[in-house]
Protein backbone atom coordinates (compact mmCIF):
# COMPACT_ATOMS: atom_id res chain seq x y z
CA UNK A 1 0.00 0.00 0.00
CA UNK A 2 1.44 3.38 -0.97
CA UNK A 3 1.60 6.57 1.06
CA UNK A 4 -1.05 8.06 -1.23
CA UNK A 5 -3.59 5.42 -0.29
CA UNK A 6 -2.73 5.76 3.40
CA UNK A 7 -3.06 9.56 3.22
CA UNK A 8 -6.38 9.30 1.37
CA UNK A 9 -7.75 6.88 3.98
CA UNK A 10 -6.76 9.20 6.82
CA UNK A 11 -8.04 12.39 5.15
CA UNK A 12 -11.36 10.86 4.06
CA UNK A 13 -11.78 9.37 7.53
CA UNK A 14 -11.16 12.77 9.08
CA UNK A 15 -13.67 14.37 6.70
CA UNK A 16 -16.27 11.76 7.71
CA UNK A 17 -15.67 12.50 11.39
CA UNK A 18 -16.04 16.27 10.81
CA UNK A 19 -19.25 15.62 8.85
CA UNK A 20 -20.55 13.51 11.74
CA UNK A 21 -19.81 16.23 14.27
CA UNK A 22 -21.00 19.27 12.32
CA UNK A 23 -23.43 18.28 9.58
CA UNK A 24 -25.19 14.99 10.33
CA UNK A 25 -24.94 14.36 14.08
CA UNK A 26 -26.84 11.61 15.81
CA UNK A 27 -26.52 8.74 13.37
CA UNK A 28 -22.88 7.80 14.13
CA UNK A 29 -22.51 6.01 10.78
CA UNK A 30 -20.11 8.55 9.28
CA UNK A 31 -18.21 8.90 12.55
CA UNK A 32 -17.68 5.16 12.82
CA UNK A 33 -16.70 4.88 9.15
CA UNK A 34 -14.29 7.77 9.53
CA UNK A 35 -12.70 6.26 12.61
CA UNK A 36 -12.35 2.88 10.87
CA UNK A 37 -10.78 4.49 7.78
CA UNK A 38 -8.29 6.46 9.89
CA UNK A 39 -7.43 3.34 11.90
CA UNK A 40 -6.86 1.30 8.72
CA UNK A 41 -4.61 4.04 7.33
CA UNK A 42 -2.50 4.15 10.50
CA UNK A 43 -2.40 0.34 10.73
CA UNK A 44 -1.22 0.10 7.12
CA UNK A 45 1.55 2.61 7.81
CA UNK A 46 2.74 0.40 10.69
CA UNK A 47 2.48 -2.88 8.77
CA UNK A 48 3.95 -1.74 5.44
CA UNK A 49 6.56 0.87 6.45
CA UNK A 50 7.51 -0.18 9.99
CA UNK A 51 7.09 1.20 13.49
CA UNK A 52 8.96 4.49 12.95
CA UNK A 53 6.77 5.45 9.98
CA UNK A 54 3.72 4.20 11.89
CA UNK A 55 4.56 6.38 14.91
CA UNK A 56 5.06 9.40 12.64
CA UNK A 57 1.75 8.70 10.86
CA UNK A 58 -0.06 8.30 14.17
CA UNK A 59 1.40 11.55 15.54
CA UNK A 60 0.67 13.46 12.33
CA UNK A 61 -2.90 12.12 12.23
CA UNK A 62 -3.51 13.07 15.86
CA UNK A 63 -2.08 16.56 15.36
CA UNK A 64 -4.04 17.06 12.13
CA UNK A 65 -7.25 15.91 13.83
CA UNK A 66 -6.78 18.35 16.73
CA UNK A 67 -5.96 21.27 14.41
CA UNK A 68 -8.91 20.62 12.09
CA UNK A 69 -11.34 20.17 14.99
CA UNK A 70 -10.08 23.39 16.59
CA UNK A 71 -10.56 25.46 13.44
CA UNK A 72 -13.88 23.87 12.47
CA UNK A 73 -15.43 24.39 15.90
CA UNK A 74 -14.46 28.06 16.21
CA UNK A 75 -17.36 30.44 15.78
CA UNK A 76 -15.38 32.81 13.55
CA UNK A 77 -14.97 30.04 10.99
CA UNK A 78 -18.73 29.73 10.51
CA UNK A 79 -19.44 33.48 10.55
CA UNK A 80 -17.66 33.75 7.22
CA UNK A 81 -20.15 31.45 5.49
CA UNK A 82 -23.20 32.26 7.62
CA UNK A 83 -26.30 33.82 6.08
CA UNK A 84 -26.58 37.39 7.33
CA UNK A 85 -29.77 38.60 5.67
CA UNK A 86 -33.03 38.90 7.56
CA UNK A 87 -36.49 37.93 6.41
CA UNK A 88 -38.70 40.98 6.82
CA UNK A 89 -41.82 39.74 5.08
CA UNK A 90 -44.96 38.62 6.84
CA UNK A 91 -47.07 35.57 6.33
CA UNK A 92 -50.31 36.23 4.45
CA UNK A 93 -51.22 39.61 5.92
CA UNK A 94 -54.96 39.90 5.41
CA UNK A 95 -56.57 43.31 5.22
CA UNK A 96 -60.09 42.81 6.60
CA UNK A 97 -61.34 45.56 4.28
CA UNK A 98 -60.07 43.81 1.14
CA UNK A 99 -61.18 40.24 1.85
CA UNK A 100 -64.46 39.32 3.51
CA UNK A 101 -66.48 36.15 3.92
CA UNK A 102 -68.52 35.66 0.75
CA UNK A 103 -65.97 37.20 -1.62
CA UNK A 104 -65.22 35.23 -4.74
CA UNK A 105 -61.98 34.55 -6.60
CA UNK A 106 -60.11 32.08 -8.74
CA UNK A 107 -57.40 29.59 -7.83
CA UNK A 108 -53.98 30.30 -9.31
CA UNK A 109 -52.50 26.96 -8.31
CA UNK A 110 -53.92 23.57 -7.48
CA UNK A 111 -55.26 23.61 -3.93
CA UNK A 112 -54.40 20.38 -2.18
CA UNK A 113 -55.59 21.83 1.11
CA UNK A 114 -53.27 24.85 0.64
CA UNK A 115 -52.46 26.92 -2.43
CA UNK A 116 -52.60 30.34 -4.08
CA UNK A 117 -55.70 32.20 -5.18
CA UNK A 118 -56.59 35.56 -6.68
CA UNK A 119 -59.30 37.27 -4.63
CA UNK A 120 -60.41 40.83 -5.39
CA UNK A 121 -57.30 41.45 -7.50
CA UNK A 122 -54.82 40.32 -4.78
CA UNK A 123 -52.90 37.06 -4.44
CA UNK A 124 -53.38 35.15 -1.19
CA UNK A 125 -52.42 31.82 0.28
CA UNK A 126 -55.69 30.02 0.90
CA UNK A 127 -56.77 26.82 2.64
CA UNK A 128 -59.56 24.44 1.78
CA UNK A 129 -61.78 22.42 4.07
CA UNK A 130 -59.80 19.29 3.20
CA UNK A 131 -60.84 18.94 -0.43
CA UNK A 132 -58.72 19.27 -3.55
CA UNK A 133 -59.52 22.14 -5.91
CA UNK A 134 -58.05 22.37 -9.41
CA UNK A 135 -56.31 25.36 -10.90
CA UNK A 136 -58.48 28.10 -12.48
CA UNK A 137 -61.54 27.09 -10.40
CA UNK A 138 -63.96 29.69 -9.09
CA UNK A 139 -63.90 29.80 -5.26
CA UNK A 140 -65.75 31.55 -2.46
CA UNK A 141 -64.34 32.66 0.89
CA UNK A 142 -66.02 30.68 3.65
CA UNK A 143 -64.11 31.77 6.74
CA UNK A 144 -61.20 33.95 7.83
CA UNK A 145 -59.16 32.83 10.87
CA UNK A 146 -56.36 35.27 11.78
CA UNK A 147 -54.02 34.83 8.78
CA UNK A 148 -55.87 31.92 7.14
CA UNK A 149 -58.41 32.32 4.37
CA UNK A 150 -60.57 29.25 4.06
CA UNK A 151 -62.30 28.71 0.72
CA UNK A 152 -64.50 26.22 -1.08
CA UNK A 153 -65.39 25.79 -4.75
CA UNK A 154 -68.17 28.04 -6.00
CA UNK A 155 -71.04 25.99 -7.38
Amino acid sequence: MTWTVIAVLIVVGLIFIILEILVIPGHAVFGILGFIMMTIGIWQAYSVYGSTAGHCTLAATGLLTIIILYFSLRSKTWKKIMLKSEVKSKVNVIDKKKVKVGDTGKTVSKLSTIGKALINGEFYEVHTLGEFIDEETEIIVVKINFNKIIVKPKK
